[in-house]
């Protein structure tokens, strides 16, 4: 036995193209009418539109709204540590729906 035969490959039987010719794919060959294509189309087009309204407005949104919710209690525990000042929020709501305002104002 020589090293070249160490290291060939055996043919491989006919069987085994059958089971790869077999595998579906994504061509447009894959759907059985051109409805089926448009629908699928139409799938992946909402599917982009989801992740871009996700990434594009709901994260940055949320992102400022909570960093300033961060922001305001980091600078009350501060205000309350360093200088002996005690910080009460009169009215929540108010204020939620100000630091809501504030972080749609620039998007």
């Amino acid at each position: 036995m020589s090293l070249s035969d160490s290291f060939s490959m055996p043919d491989a039987p006919a069987s085994d193209n059958d089971e790869i010719d077999s595998l579906p794919s994504t061509s447009t060959e894959s759907f059985i009418s051109e409805d089926d294509y448009d629908a699928q189309r139409e799938w992946e087009q909402s599917l982009e539109q989801l992740q871009l309204l996700l990434t594009m407005i709901l994260v940055p949104f949320a992102g400022k709204y909570f960093g300033r919710k961060f922001a305001y209690w980091g600078w009350a525990r501060y205000m309350e540590w360093m200088h002996n000042v005690e910080i009460k929020w009169t009215n929540k709501t108010s204020f939620k729906v100000a630091g809501a305002a504030e972080a749609a104002a620039t998007l």
